[in-house]
């Protein structure tokens, strides 16, 4: 062995020889790197795949987040464009109003009443009109220090005299229970009301200011022999869509919640 070493030291004639075992042992080496070269490749396989599920799983907590933000932003959107519809509904008001965000709903269904973000620290007392941008929603019943209570017109409890826009014909509308539908009693089959006519506040008995719009009259029934006609009509407010809300200073506050007859407060 050691005379072989010496040869290959000091002689370049078995340099074809190694070539040749090198090149023999070629495909042996290549065969004895497979395991590693499997081990390798498995492991950036997987590294890779732990990779892209990583990725994918961040890319979908992203995107959840914004769309989160993107629906956040359509409603501050649609917030701010109520809002607008109604500070710009002011400019026809003479009375001083106080802008107002409801924050609760009645859970009993019979009873049609809001909680407001507004109370006896902001001067709101009992009786003061409710507005917002299309026309009248109710009158507060009840005051807190930072809250108050307000009855809807569609209450079965509630009424508010009005007169029709088109020609004064003065009528009272009484809630009926459902938030889309007023009645108006005691009119007399003959009276000159039709369908599509509004009705607005009269400001009879001082306590909702005159002129505000409370509902369109929907439907008129005349039956013969029947002394009053059967009117219906739908409030021109969106009762069960407003957020912010208007109260109303157009009086001082003496005059008790308007019900409706043979009612009494806090029934």
């Amino acid at each position: 062995m050691g005379a072989l070493l010496l040869a290959d030291l000091r002689y370049s004639g078995l340099a074809t020889v190694r070539s040749a075992i090198d090149t023999a042992l070629t495909p042996i080496y290549l065969i004895a790197d497979i395991p590693s070269a499997i081990g390798d490749w498995q492991d950036n396989t997987i590294r890779s795949r732990q990779r892209l599920l990583e990725d994918n799983d961040r890319l979908r907590r992203e995107n959840l987040v914004l769309q989160g933000r993107s629906q956040q932003l359509s409603s501050l959107q649609a917030d701010n464009a109520r809002l607008r519809t109604l500070l710009n509904s002011t400019a026809l008001l003479r009375d001083d109003v106080l802008v107002s965000e409801i924050i609760g709903v009645s859970p009993d269904p019979v009873r049609h009443q809001l909680v407001l973000d507004k109370g006896a620290e902001a001067d709101v007392y009992l009786g003061q009109p409710l507005i917002d941008a299309q026309g009248l929603m109710g009158q507060v019943v009840e005051v807190g220090m930072t809250s108050s209570r307000v009855l809807l017109v569609t209450d079965p409890t509630h009424s508010v005299p009005v007169q029709v826009n088109r020609n004064g014909v003065r009528a009272v509308a009484e809630g009926m229970g459902t938030l889309d539908q007023l009645a108006v009693h005691h009119v007399t089959a003959t009276t000159d009301i039709q369908t599509g006519d509004l009705l607005v506040t009269s400001g009879l008995g001082g306590r909702f200011p005159i002129g505000y719009p409370v509902a369109t009259v929907s439907a008129v029934e005349r039956n013969p022999g029947e002394a009053f006609a059967r009117i219906i009509a739908t409030p021109t407010a969106a009762l069960d869509r407003a957020r912010h809300v208007l109260l109303v200073f157009s009086r001082l506050p003496d005059v008790e919640p308007e019900l409706a007859p043979g009612d009494e407060p806090g029934e």
